[in-house]
């Protein structure tokens, strides 16, 4: 959530591989290298040279494996740490200063003080921009990001460790348990890359210095927001704002929650007084069903939460395309505009027209359900929807096979 408003609509923005890169499996990274003696290592080396079988002819890498390898790349030589600026010169940040004193009755020469200690994040404005125009967007390649063996071992794994609660939160929230679980995989591949950028640094550099782009005037109006929620969060936590850790764009923990998700939406689920999304799993599994639930899911809506469809040669459903993030098209009308379902829709239910490009295949279309778009709000993209409900079912089916 990370990612609760980050995402452009239906755009496989730069953002969208940001969030594959940051939870890039560990399959994929380089080895921590080791110090040792250099006659030990020498004999280690020449060990394993003698042992080493005949070189095997490389398998060609999928479309995912180069997109993972480039993102790996680029992101190699990210500053996590900044550079220091006087944002204290800055007017725009004076200002926001003295709304927090006016508003919230911040101590000024404190908060004086805790501005003056803040870093400009370059590679947060980096990764916020668009991506290039032109570039082709595909599903099947972000799937292949999301669906693979690390994050379907881990799942299981996280499944098993956490039964308990996951099944009070289904029970409490109505939200199954491969949802919550899909989402927590997405995110943070279960907890294992929560994001090491100051969230007041990367808040502050966004808020203020965000790129030009289209929206930039309303995701500066977010960001800033979200800077105020930061500050009021660490005073209700009692804790050091500047200790706060997550992801360039701000978003905490195990489920990635933007500072103003946390004090809306965050539960103390393991029941030791205390909201903890970077350490607590059973927390972050409670306030993602809890989200869920304050967003519109409806635990009475059984079934699939997307059913394929198949579209007319006429032009006549495209009205039903970009008509915003909820089920509002009744099933009568959607098949009068050539929108037919391959499978059994439920009765009375309402749909929203999902279409996922793939590249130079052609475009899928689903028809998505109230619970679908649930998951949108978390993040608002169709990609992301559709790669939390895959993994989930994935992760489902492999349990269910190892147990």
């Amino acid at each position: 959530m990370k990612f609760s408003q980050l995402f452009v609509p239906r755009r496989l923005s730069s953002l969208l591989l940001a969030l594959a890169v940051a939870s890039v499996p560990a399959a994929y990274a380089a080895p921590q290298s080791k110090t040792s003696k250099p006659k030990a290592a020498a004999a280690k080396k020449a060990k394993a040279k003698a042992k080493k079988p005949a070189a095997r002819k490389a398998a060609p890498l999928t479309a995912a494996s180069k997109a993972a390898r480039e993102a790996i790349k680029r992101t190699s030589n990210v500053n996590h740490v900044g550079e220091q600026v006087n944002f204290r010169e800055w007017s725009a940040v004076q200002q926001f200063a003295g709304e927090m004193v006016a508003k919230h009755g911040f101590e000024p020469a404190w908060l004086d003080g805790l501005i003056g200690q803040l870093h400009f994040i370059d590679s947060a404005v980096q990764l916020v921009k668009p991506a290039p125009p032109g570039k082709p967007k595909n599903w099947a390649a972000v799937r292949e990001l999301f669906i693979e063996p690390v994050r379907l071992n881990g799942g299981v794994k996280f499944w098993n460790e956490n039964a308990e609660a996951l099944a009070r939160a289904e029970a409490r929230f109505g939200v199954p348990a491969e949802i919550i679980v899909g989402i927590i995989g997405v995110e943070t591949v279960y907890g294992r890359n929560t994001g090491k950028f100051r969230v007041l640094d990367a808040l502050t550099t966004l808020a203020f210095a965000y790129p030009e782009t289209p929206n930039r005037v309303a995701r500066m109006a977010f960001f800033r927001s979200e800077l105020e929620n930061t500050l009021l969060l660490a005073r209700q936590s009692n804790a050091d704002p500047l200790s706060l850790t997550g992801s360039f764009a701000g978003a905490v923990g195990i489920p990635q929650f933007m500072p103003g998700s946390i004090l809306a939406h965050a539960v103390d689920f393991d029941g030791d007084g205390k909201v903890d999304l970077l350490n607590s799993t059973t927390d972050a599994i409670g306030s993602v069903a809890n989200f869920l639930q304050n967003h519109g899911w409806r635990r009475d809506e059984q079934g699939p939460l997307v059913y394929s469809a198949n579209v007319s040669p006429g032009n006549v459903w495209e009205k039903f395309i970009n008509q915003g993030l909820e089920a509002k098209f009744r099933q009568d009308e959607l098949e009068a505009a050539g929108v037919v379902s391959s499978g059994s829709l439920p009765q009375s239910a309402l749909f929203g027209l999902v279409d996922l490009q793939n590249g130079a295949e052609p475009t899928e279309y689903w028809l998505a359900t109230n619970n679908f778009f649930a998951i949108t709000q978390y993040n608002r993209s169709y990609f992301y929807a559709m790669s939390v409900i895959e993994l989930g079912k994935a992760v489902r089916a492999k349990r269910l096979t190892s147990a």
